[in-house]
């Protein structure tokens, strides 16, 4: 069977080869999944100007949400899936996909139709004003109705990579992309439809996604199967629990947007709120790629967790940290080399936006330096069952330290101040990471 096979070749292959293989098509598939992002960035700016692009990026943290949920059950789910497969458990392990799947579907459905009569509201309490409220509501209309189907493609695509598919896992991410890139460009360009024909590229593409992923099933070897099941309180609390620091990192990044979203307004208005737009998207492509290496090594630490085997697990983290640590310094050296030209691709903007914008770069990019190992000992503590470490990790990065930062440091150092305060808190929780190991010696 191939689900064997799978477990036979983690069992039996060695660590680096393991790795590579997981490593490649998760990297590769979050890649395009940001060059996605970006092209969303570079369309809205060009055709729709600086103001829509504002507006798109004060609505991105209600998709963060629907992220945020499937990944919170999906991650929790995936991680414990592994773990009982390692074990050796395969029928556990199908009850844990089948309780995971139908559980958010109806969670997520229910967020959407409950925030939908309250868009108005919701808007402006992400930070909108009279100019971007327009764009913003466009987008939330389609979002809120339709967010579900982010939640179901990004969960399924989390529980194929584990199922031993990393490579239908890719597939799936790029067809989204390419997909979401040629629909923007004919609603946007061809068929004039603002910002709500953005919104509905991306939905449209996801759902597109979820048929990609779902030949998984066609497969009659595969593990992912859905199963009749009690519902089991005990199970689902410990599904969340382990997908905790997951959904925490997704809001986080809601956190992140929402509050310097606030301060840009506040430090320089709608010019400040299109420069940090601007980084935003940037940004989503560093945090993508960092994502692909926790996702890479979240379904082999997980297995090794659940067979028990010490020695791969470390194995497997001293190489995800050196792969962060090399592509944090490519990223920071891209930063303070290209921040002009980069800037510079998401549109023709006023030197009121650029100047801050590119100084924002830099600075901001310093950050990377420190981000990939935080985000790698994340996903090492979370699936390996130490789950304090993990949330405070990702608590302490985008929410606590973040926003400690962000009311100190703009008051004495104004837009340099609210760029650092990324790098510094990244730099914090790393420091707290290597005290962590060194007192407790857990690897």
């Amino acid at each position: 069977m191939a689900a064997q096979q799978t477990a036979h070749r983690l069992d039996t292959d060695p660590v680096g080869k393991s790795f590579v293989r997981y490593l490649i098509p998760s990297t590769i598939g979050m890649l395009l999944m940001a060059v996605n992002i970006v092209a969303d960035g570079i369309m809205v700016g060009n055709r729709l100007g600086p103001v829509a692009l504002a507006g798109v990026g004060i609505a991105a943290p209600v998709y963060t949400i629907f992220v945020a949920m499937s990944l919170w059950l999906g991650i929790g789910a995936a991680t414990r899936f592994s773990a009982l497969m390692g074990a050796k458990r395969p029928g556990e392990a199908k009850i844990v996909f089948s309780h995971a799947m139908l559980s958010i579907f109806i969670v997520t459905l229910l967020i959407g139709l409950v925030a939908f009569p309250f868009r108005t509201e919701l808007a402006y309490l992400l930070g909108a004003n009279a100019d971007t409220y327009p764009y913003v509501a466009d987008y939330l209309y389609l979002m809120l109705l339709f967010g579900f189907v982010f939640t179901i493609e990004n969960a399924l695509s989390i529980m194929v990579r584990n199922d031993g598919s990393p490579n239908l896992a890719m597939v799936a991410l790029i067809t989204t992309a390419l997909l979401n890139i040629g629909l923007n460009y004919i609603f946007l360009f061809i068929l004039d439809f603002g910002v709500m024909g953005a919104a509905g590229a991306t939905l449209i593409a996801g759902f597109v996604g979820i048929l990609v992923l779902g030949t998984h099933f066609l497969k009659k070897t595969n593990n992912l199967r859905f199963v009749r099941f009690k519902f089991n309180r005990k199970l689902l609390m410990l599904i969340l629990v382990i997908g905790f620091p997951s959904f925490l990192s997704e809001v986080g990044m809601s956190v992140f947007t929402i509050s310097h979203n606030l301060v840009f307004e506040r430090l320089a208005g709608t010019a400040g709120v299109s420069a940090f737009a601007i980084l935003n998207y940037v940004h989503s492509v560093m945090l993508l790629a960092f994502l692909g290496m926790g996702s890479a090594i979240q379904p082999l630490v997980s297995y090794y967790s659940g067979a028990g085997d010490k020695n791969k697990i470390r194995r497997t983290l001293q190489l995800a940290i050196g792969t962060a640590v090399a592509a944090g310094a490519a990223f920071f050296i891209i930063g303070q080399f290209f921040a002009p030209a980069i800037a510079g691709v998401f549109g023709d903007f006023p030197d009121s936006v650029m100047d801050i914008a590119v100084p924002g770069i830099q600075l901001f990019f310093i950050g990377y330096l420190f981000m990939g190992t935080n985000f790698v000992m994340m996903t090492y503590y979370q699936s390996t069952g130490k789950i304090r470490m993990a949330t405070w990790i990702t608590a302490a990065r985008e929410i606590v330290i973040l926003l400690i930062l962000l009311s100190i440091l703009p008051v004495f150092f104004g837009v340099t101040g609210a760029w650092l305060a990324i790098p510094i808190s990244e730099f914090i929780v790393l420091l707290t990471i290597i005290f962590y190991q060194r007192k407790r010696k857990t690897i």
